[in-house]
């Protein structure tokens, strides 16, 4: 089953309120018109795109360790995710399939890391539960996610849904702003040029790891 297909089957059953999250349609409606203000504010069109440099950024690991994108860069191409935390299940359901598609980056010389504004803790419990092989790395305000165009502000009704719910994205992140990034899917190539980029303000909406395999390609032709 594709990565779309599990997302759209757990979308379904979500929506309609069955277990174990038992959600009331009203919470739906107001998480539906939050997604359709995001996509209709545009805000997607602006992120970065194929073509454009990526900004180089050093963040940390769950353990504190700094990793550097020029460093992933100097041993090849770079496989750029950005998600929103180990408390949206659409995210964790993107890297257990990015998770299933290490190999066939790694045949092609490329390292793969996904970023979060959540703290330490958290990445670590994301490594944790969906069993990853690669690096989550923490990104404090989304500044990075910023830097790549990705990063919005929660509209106050969606906050105060949020915290209706016990979401308590302060305390996730380590941060009061209440920003999140749309999740962003990048291939950067070892000259620092996005050569995919794939960016969607629908959060149940992820590309598939396979869509990045022609980009990787591509760099793996130039860099060999």
């Amino acid at each position: 089953m594709s990565l779309q297909a599990k997302l759209d089957a757990f979308k379904a059953d979500f929506e309609a309120g069955k277990p174990p999250y038992n959600v009331p349609h009203a919470v739906i409606e107001v998480m539906h018109r939050a997604t359709a203000e995001l996509i209709a504010s545009g805000a997607a069109g602006k992120a970065l795109k194929a073509g454009d440099k990526a900004p180089a950024f050093t963040l940390n690991d769950p353990e504190g360790n700094p990793v550097s994108s020029a460093d992933l860069l100097a041993k090849g191409p770079l496989v750029v995710s950005f998600y929103r935390g180990v408390w949206c299940p659409y995210c964790n359901m993107e890297l257990q399939a990015l998770e299933a598609a290490l190999p066939s980056f790694r045949d092609l010389g490329a390292s793969l890391i996904a970023i979060s504004p959540q703290t330490a803790v958290n990445s670590r419990k994301s490594v944790r539960q969906n069993e990853l092989d690669f690096p989550i790395l923490s990104d404090t305000h989304n500044d990075v996610a910023a830097k790549f165009g990705l990063r919005f502000a929660l509209p106050d009704y969606l906050v105060d849904l949020y915290k209706n719910l016990k979401n308590d994205l302060p305390g996730f992140n380590g941060d009061e702003s209440w920003t999140l990034p749309m999740p962003g899917r990048f291939v950067i190539g070892q000259d620092g040029v996005i050569l995919y980029a794939e960016v969607n303000p629908d959060y149940t909406r992820r590309p598939e790891p396979e869509d990045m395999l022609p980009a990787l390609r591509k760099a793996a032709n130039v860099t060999a």
